[in-house]
């Protein structure tokens, strides 16, 4: 009978060693991801490529937030991988199954809400006033100040079009 109470132990022991090695492998994975809309951040594939420099004066800046497109699902699955540990601590039998499948289910909606609040970020909607009298709106990463009244460039090409100050 202890046997048997060892092995359950040893069983129980390992899955949560190996649902702990798989949300820290699903955390790496999530900081890898690096969406930015920063105006200083160029991607490699950005860089060293010609872009098309206009002048304007900024007209108006809102704040606004800005969200990540999708899910990568590492937060649904580290989240689950974690419910469903910490449910398999509890009871034994069949509550022990419901237990876990419960924290799970749970895991999983929290670590899905964890990394929707983790992908968004402050942001501006910069209304500009170009030289040549045409207006554009660009929403960008709020990491540079840019105030109403402020001459500004825009630079665009290949890729997302930036507002940066004169």
């Amino acid at each position: 009978m202890s046997s048997i109470k060892l092995e359950r132990s040893g069983m129980r022991s390992s899955r949560v060693v190996v649902a702990a090695a798989l949300a820290a492998s699903m955390a790496v994975l999530a900081g890898c991801a690096n969406d930015t809309a920063s105006s200083s951040v160029y991607s490699y594939g950005q860089a060293q490529r010609e872009q098309v420099v206009r002048t304007g004066t900024v007209e108006s800046v809102r704040q606004v937030t800005i969200q990540r497109d999708k899910s990568s699902g590492a937060g649904v699955l580290a989240g689950g991988a974690l419910g469903g540990v910490a449910g398999s601590t509890i009871g034994g039998g069949t509550g022990n199954v419901l237990a876990t499948i419960g924290g799970g289910i749970l895991g999983a909606v929290a670590g899905n809400a964890v990394e929707n609040q983790v992908g968004k970020t402050r942001g501006l909607e910069i209304t500009v006033r170009l030289d040549n009298g045409e207006t554009r709106v660009i929403a960008q990463a709020a990491d540079v100040a840019i105030s109403a009244g402020q001459r500004v460039r825009l630079i665009s090409g290949n890729g997302p079009t930036r507002v940066v100050p004169m």
